[in-house]
């Protein structure tokens, strides 16, 4: 269901971005922006109109969570390679709704206490209440993609942390979660542009981590590895979804339709006083 507050898609960014049978990483251009016919201009103008409706939304998500102990929540997952543009997606997408309903976690390197644990120990702990939207910077799937690639864990583990992570997202929309599961794909070029931007700006030296230039070499290893997170990982009840990123415009508009999607889906109502209004401003308007 494409998102009503969003002009310009030609199709259901749900169905065209939708990791299914036969998917292919390696096939999808991060150049390109699958279903959108307008350009930037109008990729902006369909943003704003979409905030306004993503905070309406998640304002009534919220609100039916204050009388409802039951009610569901949001959890936007957020994988990427470095620099692809998770932030932009935190402060542009996510930034514009109430943040008093929004929960969100940067997942980083485990600390020694993490470690003594089951990979997802760590992960259940932040898994969004009732009436929240909770964002995952980074999430369960580094502990599959990074294990993976500079062999943290033996073949076996992986493949027990794949069945516990679909069991766990079962968990999680039995319990009345919708998951929403984003890989930002960009080309090894842009992000070197990137990387190099950080480095040509003085306010982005922060932001830049030696490191990346390391992973870059095990580009296709990262590949290799999100190929096999899609194969296992992507189920009827938590989706992924896979967005060519390297126009940032493009990116951020496809995720917010997904969570458009999702808050759509759930259609939350605002909840029916449990007071009598009429009697309410009678005693307000003695006062």
């Amino acid at each position: 269901m494409t998102a009503t507050s969003q002009q310009n898609w030609t199709g259901d960014p749900a169905d065209l971005l939708r990791v299914s049978e036969g998917f292919r990483l390696s096939a999808v251009d991060p150049d390109s922006t699958p279903g959108y016919a307008g350009g930037k201009k109008a990729g902006q103008s369909d943003l704003e109109a979409g905030a306004v409706q993503l905070d309406e939304l998640q304002e009534r998500l919220f609100a039916q969570s204050r009388l409802q102990d039951d009610a569901p929540a949001v959890l936007l997952v957020l994988q990427a390679m470095d620099s692809a543009g998770k932030g932009g997606i935190v402060r542009h997408v996510v930034g514009s709704v109430d943040p008093q309903g929004v929960s969100l976690v940067a997942f980083k390197k485990p600390t020694p206490e993490e470690l003594a644990h089951d990979f997802l120990w760590r992960i259940e702990k932040h898994v969004p209440v009732a009436g929240f939207i909770g964002v995952f910077d980074r999430s369960h799937y580094e502990d599959v993609v990074i294990g993976k690639v500079r062999a943290l864990a033996d073949e076996a583990e992986i493949e027990r942390r794949y069945g516990a992570i679909v069991d766990f997202e079962k968990r999680l929309t039995d319990a009345g979660v919708r998951v929403v599961k984003v890989m930002l794909h960009i080309s090894p070029d842009e992000q070197k542009d990137r990387l190099m931007e950080r480095l040509d700006r003085p306010d982005k030296h922060w932001k830049y981590n030696p490191g990346d230039v390391d992973e870059r070499q095990l580009w296709p290893a990262y590949m290799d590895a999100y190929q096999a997170v899609f194969d296992r990982t992507s189920t009827p009840n938590a989706l992924w979804h896979v967005i060519p990123a390297n126009a940032k415009w493009y990116a951020r508009l496809a995720v917010q339709a997904l969570l458009l999607d999702a808050l759509e889906g759930i259609d939350p109502q605002w909840p029916v006083a449990d007071f009598d209004v009429e009697a309410e401003k009678v005693r307000l308007a003695a006062t």
